[in-house]
C-alpha cells in the first residue's frame, strides 16, 4: 500500500505511455467496483472500517489518472483505447450527447448521491459522538451487574469507541467524494479550452476539427474517470446508511421485503390496473403484476407451513432457567477440579486414544478401597488461562498443586539421563530427578535404565498424592451423612448408639478428618464407631476420642506403614520420654507439650537424624511412644517431618513382627 501510495503521487509527475494508462484506468474501475460490492456485502460498517482511508487513496488515484491523461490528450492527441472507446462508442462520437451524459453523471453523483451521503456521514458522526456517554455507562451497567464479563466489556468498549472513530472519518471521506466531483468538472473544461487552443495555435486546425479532436477524448476521459467515481459514491451513500443487522444487505433486502405479503398483492394489482390504461404497453405491466403475485402467494405459503410447524412443534420442557438459580450454579464451587491447558485436551478425548476420565475413575474406586473416602466427583475442564503443556488441581476452587504433560512426550525417570534430548525436571510426587522426552525415544531410555511413564500416568499419580495429602479437607459433612446412612444399613445399633445421641454429625466429621489426616483408613467404620461410642461417655476430647477410635482399629492401622510383612519403629530414650510427659499440658484443641526452643530443635533435628539414617537403608519406620504422648508429639513434628509418622504402643502392642532399628536420644544421653 505504501509502493503504490507514491505510485499515485507519481502519476502527477511523470508521463506516461497511453498502454499503461490503460492499464490503470482498468484498474480503478475494477477498485471501485470493488468497494461497492464490498459495502453491500459486509453486515455491519465497522467490518469494512478502512474504507475512509479507501476513498482518500481512490481519489487520489482517479485524480492522477485524469492529470495523466489530460498529459497525453494535450500533447499528442491520444490517451489510450479506454479514453477513446468512452469517447466514439460510447457516445457514439458525438459531441453534444458526450456532454449530455458528462452533466447528467456529474449531477446525479455531485447534487443526489455526494450530497446526501455527505449528510447522512455528518449526523451519523454526531449522532455517534453523542450516545457514546450512554452506551460506555450501559457496558458498565452491565458489568457491574454480572451480566457480561471483563472481556466482553473491553469488546464492547472498543466497538463503541471504533464506531465513533469510523463515522466521523466517513463524515471526513465524504468531502474528498464531493471535491472530486467539483474537480471533474473544473479539469473537463480545463481540458476543453486547453484542447481547443492547442489545436488552433499549434497544430493550426480550424476551430471545427479542433473541437472535434480534443473534446471528443476530453469527454472521453472525464466518463472514464466518473463511472468508477460514481461507484464510490454510491458505496460512501450506501455504507453511511447502513444499520447493523445479522446479514449483508442482500440478504436483509430480501429477508425484509418478503415479510410484507400484502404490499406485493397491492403493486402487483396496481401493476395490472396501469397495464389496463389505454395508450399503455400492457404487456410489461402484466408480466411484473403476475411477478408480484406469484411472490406474494409464495410468501403466504411459507407462512403456513411454518405457523403448521409451529403448531405441531413439541412444547418446551420447562420454563427458562431463573437468573438467579443460574448465577448460584455459576458460584458453585467444585471440591474437586482438575483443570487441563489447551494443548491437554486430548488426554480427554477418546477418539484420540485418550483415557484420563476412566484412569479418574478408577482413581476414586482405589482412594475409597485404601482410606475408606468416597471422592467427590472430579469436574474435568480445560482453560485458555494455564500455559501450554500444564495441568493445576484445584481444591474448593484453590489450587493446591500444578504440574507439567507436555503433548507427544513421555516421563523418563533416572539417574543418567544427559544422552537423551529433552527438558530436565522433578517427577512432582517423589521428586525424583526426570527428563520429559520425546515419545518415539521411549525404547531408547528404556535401554539407558531409566523407567519411562506415559503423560496420564504422570498426571494420575500426582493427582491420587495430592488427593491423600488432603483427604481431610474432601471429606464433607455430606459425605459423613452419607457414609453413615450405608453404615445404618447394616449396623443400626452402632449407629443409633452413637448418632446423634453421644455426638453430633459434625463431631464425627472432625474425628474421621483427624483420622485421614494422620493416613488412617476409615474404611471399618462400624469398628470406629463402636469405639467411640464407649469413649464419648467419658467426654467429648477430640485428641481422646481419636486415639480410642486408632486403638480399635489396632494392627489395620500399623498395617499400613508395614514394609515386607515387618513394622521397623524408632523408639524415644526413657529419660526423653518421662521429660515429654512432664511437659504435657492440656488445651482447647487438645495436650500440647510445653517446652522450650532448645529442646524442640534437639528433638527435630534427632528424630530427622534418626529417619534419614533408616531412608538411607531403604527403610521405612515410623516412631512409637506412649498413647498420652502420641498426639501432641504427633503436631509437633508433623511441620518439620511430615514423613515421620508417630504410633502408641498401644497400636503396635499386638502386631507380629517388629523390629526396633533406632531411638531417638535426649540431651543427657547424648552428653553421657
Amino acid at each position: 500500500m505504501p509502493i503504490g501510495v507514491v505510485g499515485i503521487v507519481m502519476l502527477l509527475v511523470v508521463p506516461l505511455p497511453a498502454a499503461l494508462l490503460d492499464f490503470l484506468i482498468a484498474i480503478n474501475i475494477v477498485c471501485s467496483l470493488m468497494a461497492l460490492l464490498i459495502c453491500m456485502y459486509v453486515k455491519r460498517p465497522l467490518d469494512f472500517s478502512v474504507f475512509p482511508s479507501l476513498i482518500l487513496v481512490l481519489t487520489l488515484f482517479r485524480l492522477g489518472l485524469n492529470v495523466a491523461a489530460t498529459r497525453l490528450v494535450l500533447s499528442d492527441g491520444y490517451a489510450g483505447k479506454v479514453i477513446d472507446a468512452f469517447g466514439h462508442f460510447v457516445i457514439s462520437g458525438s459531441l453534444v450527447i458526450g456532454l449530455v451524459v458528462f452533466l447528467i453523471l456529474i449531477v446525479i453523483q455531485f447534487v443526489v448521491i455526494t450530497k446526501g451521503a455527505e449528510r447522512v456521514a455528518e449526523v451519523g458522526a454526531r449522532f455517534t459522538l453523542d450516545a457514546m456517554p450512554g452506551k460506555q455507562m450501559a457496558i458498565d451497567a452491565d458489568l457491574n451487574a454480572g451480566l457480561i464479563d471483563e472481556a466482553e466489556a473491553r469488546r464492547r468498549r472498543a466497538d463503541v469507541t471504533a464506531e465513533a472513530d469510523f463515522y466521523g472519518a466517513m463524515d471526513g471521506g465524504s468531502k474528498f467524494v464531493k471535491g472530486d466531483a467539483i474537480a471533474a468538472i473544473i479539469i473537463t473544461i480545463i481540458n476543453l479550452i486547453g484542447g481547443f487552443t492547442i489545436g488552433m495555435v499549434q497544430q493550426g486546425l480550424a476551430p471545427a476539427e479542433s473541437i472535434q479532436k480534443f473534446a471528443l477524448l476530453t469527454i472521453g476521459d472525464g466518463l472514464a474517470s466518473q463511472v468508477p467515481a460514481l461507484l464510490l459514491s454510491v458505496a460512501t451513500g450506501l455504507i453511511v446508511t447502513r444499520s447493523t443487522g445479522t446479514g449483508d444487505m442482500g440478504t436483509e433486502v430480501i429477508t425484509q421485503l418478503s415479510q410484507q405479503k400484502a404490499a406485493l398483492q397491492i403493486a402487483g394489482g396496481a401493476a395490472i390496473v396501469l397495464g389496463l390504461i389505454p395508450s399503455m404497453p400492457k404487456l410489461p405491466f402484466f408480466i411484473v403484476g403476475v411477478l408480484a403475485f406469484v411472490a406474494a402467494s409464495t410468501i403466504a405459503k411459507r407462512d403456513a407451513k411454518a405457523a403448521l410447524a409451529e403448531a405441531i412443534a413439541p412444547a418446551p420442557a420447562g420454563p427458562a432457567p431463573d437468573p438467579t438459580e443460574t448465577l448460584l450454579e455459576e458460584m458453585r464451587v467444585d471440591a474437586l477440579e482438575l483443570v487441563l491447558a489447551a494443548d491437554l485436551v486430548d488426554l480427554v478425548d477418546t477418539s484420540s486414544g485418550g483415557d484420563l476420565l476412566d484412569r479418574v475413575r478408577a482413581l476414586r474406586r482405589k482412594v475409597a478401597l485404601e482410606l475408606g473416602l468416597v471422592l467427590p466427583p472430579v469436574r474435568t475442564r480445560d482453560s485458555l488461562d494455564l500455559p501450554m503443556s500444564t495441568y493445576a488441581v484445584r481444591i474448593s476452587g484453590v489450587e493446591v498443586a500444578r504440574g507439567m504433560a507436555p503433548p507427544g512426550q513421555v516421563l523418563a525417570l533416572g539417574d543418567n539421563l544427559d544422552g537423551l534430548p529433552g527438558r530436565a525436571t522433578v517427577e512432582p510426587v517423589f521428586g525424583l530427578s526426570s527428563k520429559w522426552v520425546p515419545g518415539e525415544l521411549r525404547a531408547q531410555a528404556q535401554l539407558m535404565g531409566a523407567t519411562v511413564v506415559d503423560r496420564a500416568s504422570v498426571l494420575i499419580t500426582h493427582l491420587g498424592e495430592i488427593v491423600r495429602s488432603n483427604a481431610p479437607r474432601l471429606l464433607g459433612r455430606e459425605d459423613v451423612r452419607s457414609l453413615v446412612d450405608t453404615l445404618k444399613r447394616t449396623h443400626p445399633v452402632v449407629v443409633e448408639e452413637l448418632t446423634p445421641a453421644l455426638l453430633t454429625l459434625g463431631e464425627v466429621q472432625r474425628i474421621l478428618q483427624a483420622l485421614l489426616d494422620e493416613g488412617v483408613p476409615i474404611r471399618d467404620l462400624a469398628r470406629i464407631f463402636e469405639a467411640l461410642s464407649l469413649k464419648a461417655k467419658q467426654g467429648s476430647d477430640l485428641d481422646g476420642l481419636v486415639e480410642s477410635a486408632r486403638v480399635a482399629l489396632g494392627a489395620a492401622v500399623a498395617a499400613v506403614h508395614e514394609q515386607d510383612g515387618v513394622l521397623h519403629v524408632l523408639t524415644l530414650d526413657p529419660l526423653l520420654e518421662h521429660s515429654l510427659a512432664d511437659a504435657l499440658r492440656p488445651g482447647e484443641l487438645g495436650s500440647n507439650l510445653a517446652l522450650d526452643a532448645g529442646t524442640v530443635d534437639h528433638l527435630v533435628t534427632e528424630a530427622s537424624t534418626c529417619l534419614a539414617r533408616v531412608e538411607q537403608a531403604g527403610l521405612q519406620a515410623v516412631l512409637v511412644c506412649a498413647p498420652s504422648l502420641r498426639a501432641p508429639l504427633r503436631r509437633l513434628l508433623k511441620v518439620a517431618l511430615p514423613r515421620l509418622h508417630v504410633l502408641s504402643y498401644s497400636e503396635v502392642s499386638s502386631h507380629a513382627r517388629i523390629e526396633t532399628i533406632g531411638s531417638v536420644k535426649s540431651v543427657h544421653a547424648l552428653a553421657s
